[in-house]
């Protein structure tokens, strides 16, 4: 633990969840109780915290897929204690880490108001990526298709070719709180979020699966409506999310820190999150 400016250093712990969940909420982010234990516990010495005034008041997260790749997310700061350089204490932190692993490429979403603060830490933009959104009031039709529900051997492997790097440990903890849609060499994942039911990751190896395997997860009834974040370079996947009423809301820029690293990216039609890539 160490002090800055007024405000202390600690990992955060499986019992700060209800704290850092005020943080997420505050800001009016989809996450829950279960994705920050995820966190937590994917990454114990990678989820840091800044304590002051006796309550948590800023948080960042590293999760770290092998040496190949890292993922910062959670950059929390409570509104009341902003403008104080919280959020870069964390995010220097959390690259010193990074480099004391060797990580070789760091990446993160960020929003137009923390992008400034990333460039200057040494990330550049890599694309755009984009959430739409989706009222729950809207009805789906009977699937003209049918997507498996019980996981193929291959969705694994699939994910590794399109994201660039395995993240088994990542997947698997995600498909334990929702059923795997699989469908060739292709897979969809949905999972409960605060707001809205929040769907990917998605790897598809053509626009036709794709939409067969969204059509599938929308059978699933969510009076609070549905999040999906994609790339906008994704023509294919803008489309069908065109077509089954979802409409963009949020605007980032996904940025890297070190050596490039893009995979196949055509059969990316969902990521996992903005703090899971």
């Amino acid at each position: 633990m160490n002090d800055h400016g007024g405000a202390t250093l600690r990992k955060l712990k499986l019992n700060d969840v209800p704290a850092v969940m005020q943080l997420s909420t505050e800001a009016g982010w989809n996450q829950t109780n279960e994705d920050w234990k995820m966190l937590i516990q994917l990454s114990p010495d990678g989820c840091l915290a800044l304590e002051a005034d006796g309550q948590i008041v800023s948080t960042a997260t590293l999760l770290c897929y092998g040496r190949r790749l890292a993922w910062i997310g959670m950059v929390l700061t409570k509104i009341s204690h902003r403008g104080r350089g919280f959020a870069r204490r964390l995010l220097t932190e959390v690259l010193l880490l990074a480099d004391r692993m060797d990580i070789e490429t760091v990446k993160l979403d960020a929003t137009d108001q923390g992008r400034p603060l990333y460039e200057k830490l040494g990330f550049r933009k890599e694309q755009a990526v984009e959430r739409w959104v989706r009222p729950g009031y809207i009805e789906q039709p009977t699937p003209t298709s049918r997507a498996n529900i019980n996981p193929s051997m291959y969705w694994y492997d699939a994910d590794t070719e399109a994201f660039g790097v395995t993240r088994t440990d990542v997947l698997r903890s995600l498909a334990s709180r929702h059923q795997i849609l699989t469908l060739e060499y292709s897979y969809l994942l949905t999972r409960p979020g605060r707001v809205s039911q929040y769907l990917g990751p998605c790897v598809a190896e053509t626009s036709s699966i794709a939409r067969t395997l969204v059509e599938n997860a929308l059978q699933t009834k969510s009076p609070d409506g549905w999040a999906w974040d994609l790339f906008p370079s994704n023509a294919s996947a803008v489309a069908i999310a065109r077509d089954f009423s979802f409409s963009p809301r949020r605007y980032l820029t996904r940025m890297v820190r070190g050596k490039d690293l893009r995979a196949q990216e055509n059969r990316v039609y969902a990521v996992a999150g903005f703090e899971l890539g």
